[in-house]
């Protein structure tokens, strides 16, 4: 069953967070997987094992503690953002929440090579980075997951489209000292956000497909 895609467009965090929650807690193994695409205004997040001392400083952008895996990373007004309301064990497909994380991480970087940008994973440290040229190693897609006992998934995976980086010089990124963070606007890729989106969102659905 192809999963719901759902536009949320400019949504608090704390508001989008709730609502993930809510809708994780009311599924039953019926319910359909839903896709979510929304961006969110200026926001760090911290996962559950995060250490706090990752934020710099936070110069009045809010911090929130959530329960996604990693560290702490930073959301704001041009990144494409996908949430994955995914049920593992749906049909007796037991996907693996490793191979989950893999389909996710290929769907962006399936993504960025449309757009001619060579991407690349890190063993041991989720997210895509790039590969080539004059931010190669900068990293462009964080991706942070809450997997339930019962299989199911929130949170997702957020990449950079044209943003104001700075806030990003305020955290250690994923807990790394000087892990620079780019975006596609600075690879030279001058794309709408709503067509990133769609895009990233299409790959995600072919990708993760049971």
């Amino acid at each position: 069953m192809q999963p719901q895609l759902r536009q949320r467009g400019l949504e608090d965090y704390d508001t989008t967070f709730a609502a993930m929650r809510a809708f994780t807690d009311a599924r039953d193994p019926a319910t359909p997987d839903e896709l979510w695409l929304v961006e969110h205004p200026p926001v760090f997040t911290l996962g559950l094992g995060a250490d706090p001392s990752h934020v710099l400083q936070a110069n009045g952008i809010p911090l929130v503690q959530t329960d996604r895996g990693g560290e702490v990373t930073y959301h704001g007004p041009g990144q494409a953002i996908a949430y994955l309301l995914f049920d593992l064990k749906r049909d007796g497909r037991r996907l693996f929440a490793r191979e989950f994380v893999h389909g996710i991480e290929q769907a962006v970087l399936d993504t960025l090579l449309a757009y001619n940008l060579a991407a690349q994973r890190k063993a041991g440290a989720p997210g895509i980075y790039v590969s080539e040229g004059q931010y190669a190693g900068a990293k462009i897609a964080a991706l942070g997951l809450k997997v339930r006992a019962s299989g199911c998934t929130y949170h997702g995976v957020a990449l950079n489209v044209a943003m104001d980086l700075a806030p990003f010089s305020c955290i250690n990124p994923c807990g790394y000292a000087g892990l620079a963070s780019v975006d596609m606007k600075s690879l030279g890729v001058d794309a709408p956000l709503a067509e990133v989106q769609a895009r990233l969102a299409k790959n995600l659905i072919e990708t993760l497909k049971g």
